[in-house]
């Protein structure tokens, strides 16, 4: 599985999140910092897709956003 979408796909998948899985992205991502301490991206994803039953799209994409704000 890729995390790697197009910066369109991504801002498309992202403003989706909350319609889509009912949850908005900070839960999503107390959700990724409360799991399991995976050292890749793809572990990640792959977990939030299997706990949660996400597509793989979606869970790819919160992993990634998660991974963007926290660089800053």
């Amino acid at each position: 599985m890729s995390l790697n979408h197009s910066p369109e796909t991504q801002t498309k998948l992202i403003a989706r999140v909350p319609s889509i899985t009912g949850r908005d992205l900070p839960e999503w991502f107390q959700a990724i910092d409360n799991g399991p301490s995976f050292l890749r991206c793809e572990e990640r994803a792959a977990w939030l897709a299997d706990e949660h039953g996400l597509t793989h799209g979606y869970a790819a994409a919160i992993v990634l956003e998660h991974e963007r704000r926290r660089r800053f």
